[in-house]
């Protein structure tokens, strides 16, 4: 069967289009079991399940990414096994990974278009490559966006809707979507819903993983949940509520992984920003941190969320402004990490994939890596018995899934993975805090968090919850940036909100709302526009 007898004739709604039968993968163990279900023209299908549970492997089956180690697919009623990505997409077949792959040094239009450029004569036609590139960053919500900027300086939710362009401007019969909206806020997740309804009611068949429960039983047609690799069962959204889903993915129910918040914010502060500036992104921000409190960031994608932490943190210079750790009395900027690390610091990245692991190399390694000096002996070489306890200690903790402490990351789920990328800076952590005892309470002991639960499932989330819990009882003090507006009012003692690189105002728990916060987050759009 040829790739252009996929598409004619047209798919009726609620066609099956695409069937898998059987499919089992095998990476050594089993992560997916015999798993057979169907999927329909004009309807969004869910696949729900734990980190691990199998998802991601599916997908990247029907996708071409990877081959399957039994079992059958159908496109309408004909035997489909694509050879790799390039010929599943010839049969109408497009994916948008979780992990990005958006080119950097590529500016937007030309990541769009990569493959299919337009031309004239020997060169670029790039008066057409803008104007087609424009209308396919309208379609998710990026109108303001000038195609020609440098992919390279944009934020993991706007490269996130750059690769949801580019897949929708193909022509897509089936499009599967992983974690679409992890890293997006609620207003810029709102309007790719409503996108996706559209192609939806087009006869698109949409196959879509989310963490997010709310957003899967408001938009989803059917479910398809998978546990330890088999399929628990595939149902029509219907009446169901999330502590039906919770309890088909763990047997957690629902009510058990609420947990009412402490605040254990103390007098002394931590961190003291006054005038951060990192043009064009971060513009004369000013706020404190105190020990023990838990200080979330609220924002627009684009707003300089993950600008602020990222100067704060010296991973970019900034270009001016002050930072005060802990009691000392001299402030100063950090022009490299390694001095942020030194004086205390920890900062858990956004993409984990390009800033926060060694994808290739074990877990014992990642975990260990960033004081790998404790477990040197006196001749030089690593102690791996001391290393491979603690680092097991800290799986352990973090209920880290993986075979062994010798599996490469890249192996790992995604949710998997962030736990590895907190892992290294908790054992650092601890290390930092047995070495200054001699300090007073107040030791500085801050954690940036950028994007903490992105692609990490409910019940493994609330692992992280627990943890935040367990840093700010010890005196820590963190601060959390997250596109999740319900995450940062559940573990917060604090919000402040960034609109526009500009620093808007600060919400303390018992005085806010979601009306006021989402208010502040266009506060500086709103002037803009009302000014132009």
């Amino acid at each position: 069967m040829s790739h252009a007898e996929v598409s004619a004739p047209p798919m009726r709604l609620g066609e099956s289009i695409l069937r898998v039968s059987g499919m089992t993968k095998r990476y050594g163990s089993v992560v997916l079991d015999d798993v057979s279900v169907d999927f329909r023209s004009g309807e969004i299908h869910a696949l729900l399940g734990a980190n691990g549970a199998g998802k991601s492997t599916l997908c990247k089956i029907i996708a071409g990414l990877t081959p399957a180690s039994a079992g059958e697919m159908f496109l309408r009623d004909s035997s489909y096994v694509p050879t790799d990505k390039a010929d599943a997409e010839g049969w109408g077949i497009e994916i948008v990974q979780q992990e990005l792959n958006v080119i950097p040094t590529l500016t937007v239009a030309e990541n769009l278009y990569l493959r299919r450029l337009p031309r004239r004569g020997i060169g670029i036609d790039r008066k057409r490559l803008h104007q087609q590139a424009r209308v396919a960053l309208a379609r998710v919500g990026l109108d303001g966006l000038d195609p020609a900027t440098p992919a390279g300086g944009l934020g993991v939710g706007e490269r996130q809707l750059i690769e949801i362009a580019a897949a929708l401007d193909r022509n897509a019969r089936v499009l599967i979507l992983d974690e679409p909206t992890a890293a997006l806020a609620a207003v810029e997740a709102s309007r790719l819903i409503g996108h996706l309804r559209l192609l939806r009611d087009a006869g698109l068949a949409i196959i879509y993983i989310s963490h997010r429960l709310d957003e899967v039983l408001a938009m989803a047609d059917q479910i398809s949940v998978l546990r330890d690799g088999k399929l628990v069962a595939t149902l029509p959204i219907g009446r169901l509520v999330e502590q039906d889903l919770i309890r088909m993915m763990t047997g957690v129910q629902g009510a058990a992984l609420g947990r009412e918040h402490r605040c254990h914010r103390r007098e002394t502060t931590l961190l003291r920003v006054r005038g951060l500036t990192r043009s064009p992104r971060v513009c004369d921000i000013s706020f404190d941190l105190a020990a023990g409190e838990r200080l979330g960031i609220a924002g627009l994608v684009g707003s300089g969320r993950t600008e602020l932490l990222r100067a704060i943190f010296g991973a970019d210079a900034a270009d001016s402004g002050e930072l005060s750790i802990g009691q000392e009395a001299t402030p100063k900027l950090f022009s490299h990490p390694r001095q942020a690390v030194r004086d205390g610091v920890a900062m858990i990245t956004e993409d984990r994939k390009s800033d926060g692991l060694l994808m290739s190399r074990p877990v014992r390694e990642n975990v260990s890596l960033i004081d790998l000096s404790r477990f040197v002996g006196r001749l030089g070489r690593i102690r791996t018995g001391a290393e491979g306890t603690a680092v097991r200690t800290r799986a352990a903790g973090l209920e880290l899934r993986c075979r062994s402490i010798e599996q490469p990351v890249g192996e790992l789920s995604g949710g998997n993975q962030q736990k590895v990328a907190i892992a290294k800076w908790l054992d650092h952590s601890a290390d930092f805090c047995r070495s200054r005892s001699d300090m007073p309470d107040a030791s500085p002991r801050i954690f940036l968090f950028d994007e903490p639960t992105l692609g990490i499932d409910v019940a493994a989330r609330q692992k992280i919850y627990e943890l935040f819990e367990s840093l700010a009882a010890s005196g820590a003090g963190l601060l959390i940036v997250s596109s999740d507006l319900d995450e940062l009012m559940q573990t917060c003692d604090a919000i402040g909100v960034i609109s526009m690189g500009r620093w808007v105002t600060r919400f303390e728990r018992d005085a806010w709302d979601r009306e006021s916060i989402m208010k502040a987050c266009f506060h500086h759009h709103r002037r803009d526009t009302a000014a132009g």
